[in-house]
């Protein structure tokens, strides 16, 4: 794992094989059929606000509160209050048979401007890398996390794991 954590200080982003040996990373099942919330939090620092928001219980960091945190599939019902409270931007909601070929993602996003409902958009990952075309579906801001729009996205499944964000637009 060390050797792995060595990537992020390097990249600034977490790769797949970093994400794959973290014990909170897991992706919901393909046939999965609702939401539900996958966390890329790879390093134990102090934040627990993913479990304190999660109205479900479904997000457990625990006593410890550097330890990572750990979804319960079984009852997250992907609400998406987890994604706008978490202040790495580190948790999405995903979805792989969202419509024919096409997966869903809902994700935290804090620039201007934002995007409109859709809107073709690129979809990026880790590094904002361009992966392919999605489209929005639509884009929620919550009150209470008023810097923190929540994007919602659908994008072809077979980029599933490596989608995390849109490419930011211009002014």
């Amino acid at each position: 794992m060390k050797e792995i954590q060595q990537e992020l200080k390097v990249c600034g982003a977490p790769s797949l094989d970093e994400l794959h040996a973290s014990p909170c990373y897991q992706l919901p099942p393909q046939d999965r059929r609702a939401l539900a919330a996958v966390i890329e939090c790879v390093e134990g620092i102090p934040c627990n606000p993913c479990e304190t928001s999660c109205p479900q219980n479904a997000i457990t960091v625990g006593e410890e509160i550097t330890a990572l945190p750990v979804v319960n599939l079984e009852a997250c019902t992907g609400c998406g209050i987890c994604v706008a409270a978490c202040p790495g931007l580190a948790i999405y909601l995903k979805k792989y048979l969202f419509k024919d070929d096409r997966a869903y993602i809902a994700f935290p996003f804090e620039y201007l401007p934002l995007p409109k409902e859709g809107e073709t958009v690129t979809m990026v990952n880790r590094l904002g890398e361009s992966v392919c075309e999605g489209t929005v579906l639509r884009v929620v801001k919550i009150k209470k996390m008023d810097r923190t729009a929540v994007i919602h996205c659908s994008y072809p499944n077979r980029f599933y794991e490596e989608v995390v964000s849109i490419r930011r637009l211009s002014l």
